[in-house]
């Protein structure tokens, strides 16, 4: 757990960046929350309660000072089905569930799966996402629905975004962008589109509601699968989202605590009408290049978006898009890893394909967990190959031509297992084979069963079999699963 000084530090260490950063970060936020309103097929204040929400109630209880998290487009396209089968009543219970299993994973400290996410994956994620960010755009760029105004005023928020730090960083760039292209249309009366086309924003404070649904066993199995899949597709963006904050900031942070916090916010949530949400990296990279460093930066973003819907909602409602689109493409370009690129030649090739599937998956899909899972697996696949490749088998046979040493080297395990059946020669006719394990380990059922198998075989022809060398743990998988000493064995391994 953070000690309080350090907890104190994360609120206060940093009270103007935070804020400036947090007031930014809250108009990012408000058109994207009525967008995946729009996606899920609720009102738009359900997004937009839930951003509120997940953003204080994260700040307070997450483990990563600085990241943002809201109603995010990951979780609400799982809402979609149920939403349009069952209704909002049901969308908010399954959030409630997703949050009770989400904190269920933080108590049980299972945020550790993030240490086998390899580097590849992560660069693919970011890729991704980045990509994502700048499809999204599109649409408001549409020379169809657009006006060339439109353009240029992308262009103008791009050069302020872009040049506004050269005279001075004291204010973050993306509000100057905001005040002044708001400004501009107000002044002249451009017909542009702006935040208040997206959808009406909601005038009264959120209360809290209990769902309305009945509590029965059919119930729970209705909401139970559309629960654990914004579980865990919200934690792993959360994690992902989490470490690539860490990156960027050269500080550490608590996963299994960031796992609570997210289960809390989106607990909550559930009660005062909002949908589930979790980390975002666009907003989170928004936040930090405005000067964003604590917790205080995602608590101000959090009421500064309640109080500019409730209270000014008229004002934000003139917000152009074209503002919005500029600083989004901005996150965009700083999101992607344009060093990836230049490293595809000279990365080992699997790395460079475990990155590129990851971008093919999350682009087609629209899926971040997909395509995290298609890179693991790849990972996880290429790693077994290489391992594989460092194992190898010599052999000695005695002067009098009766007695031959097999000597193991590298890990035994299912990739290696072919190999070390056929570096045995079980037609020769031995007195006695010594196996010597001394530089090798063995890891799993499909290594015990092939040395089982190996030396069942010797004995069938009369050799007598010894096992040298095991270490600790090569003696005790080997003593609780290997069966080549009991009765019967040869026709149990034969049967599987």
């Amino acid at each position: 757990m953070i000690s309080l000084d350090a907890y104190r530090n994360q609120w206060f260490g940093n009270i103007r960046g935070d804020l400036m950063a947090g007031l930014v970060v809250a108009l990012a936020l408000i058109p994207e929350a009525i967008a995946f309103s729009i996606i899920a097929g609720v009102d738009p204040k359900v997004g937009l309660f839930a951003s509120f929400s997940i953003a204080v109630l994260t700040a307070l209880t997450g483990g990563r000072a600085g990241m943002i998290s809201a109603a995010t487009a990951a979780t609400a396209v799982l809402m979609i089905t149920l939403v349009k089968d069952h209704g909002l009543q049901y969308l908010l219970a399954a959030t409630v569930l997703a949050g009770l299993l989400q904190i269920a994973a933080g108590v049980f400290r299972l945020g550790f799966v993030m240490r086998y996410v390899s580097k590849s994956v992560m660069t693919g994620f970011v890729n991704a996402l980045a990509i994502l960010i700048f499809i999204a755009q599109l649409p408001e760029l549409d020379p169809r629905t657009v006006t060339w105004l439109t353009y240029a005023l992308v262009a103008a928020g791009l050069a302020i975004i872009y040049l506004f730090p050269l005279l001075t960083r004291a204010v973050p760039s993306p509000l100057v962008t905001i005040v002044v292209l708001t400004g501009l249309i107000m002044v002249f009366g451009w017909d542009v589109r702006t935040v208040g086309d997206m959808g009406n924003l909601p005038d009264t404070l959120p209360v809290f509601l209990i769902p309305q649904i009945p509590l029965t066993l059919e119930t729970l199995l209705i909401i139970l699968p559309y629960s654990v899949a914004v579980a865990v597709v919200g934690l792993l963006e959360s994690l992902m989202t989490q470490n690539i904050v860490d990156d960027l900031t050269d500080t550490k942070s608590n996963r299994n605590q960031e796992c609570v916090g997210q289960g809390i916010a989106n607990t909550a949530t559930g009660f005062i009408g909002g949908m589930a949400g979790c980390a975002m990296i666009g907003q989170s990279i928004i936040n930090v290049k405005s000067g964003g460093r604590g917790r205080l930066s995602s608590f101000a973003a959090g009421v500064c978006l309640l109080f500019m819907v409730v209270v000014l909602g008229d004002l934000v409602s003139q917000i152009p898009m074209a503002a919005l689109v500029a600083i989004m493409i901005m996150v965009s370009v700083g999101t992607f890893s344009w060093s990836s690129i230049k490293s595809l030649g000279t990365h080992p090739r699997s790395s460079s394909i475990v990155m590129i599937a990851t971008v093919v998956t999350v682009v087609y899909t629209h899926n971040l967990a997909i395509g995290v899972l298609v890179g693991v697996l790849l990972s996880g696949i290429f790693f077994a190959g290489k391992i594989a490749q460092l194992f190898r088998v010599t052999t000695t046979i005695s002067d009098d031509g009766r007695e031959r040493t097999y000597v193991i080297e590298g890990q035994l395990f299912y990739g290696s297992v072919e190999d070390f059946m056929n570096a045995f020669d079980f037609k020769e006719a031995l007195e006695r084979v010594i196996i010597d394990v001394s530089r090798a380990h063995i890891w799993d059922i499909s290594s015990v069963q092939a040395l089982d198998m190996a030396i069942l075989k010797f004995r069938r022809d009369g050799a007598e079999v010894d096992i040298v060398g095991m270490n600790e743990a090569t003696e005790t998988i080997v003593d609780r699963l290997a069966i080549h000493d009991k009765p019967g064995a040869m026709d149990k391994l034969m049967a599987h």
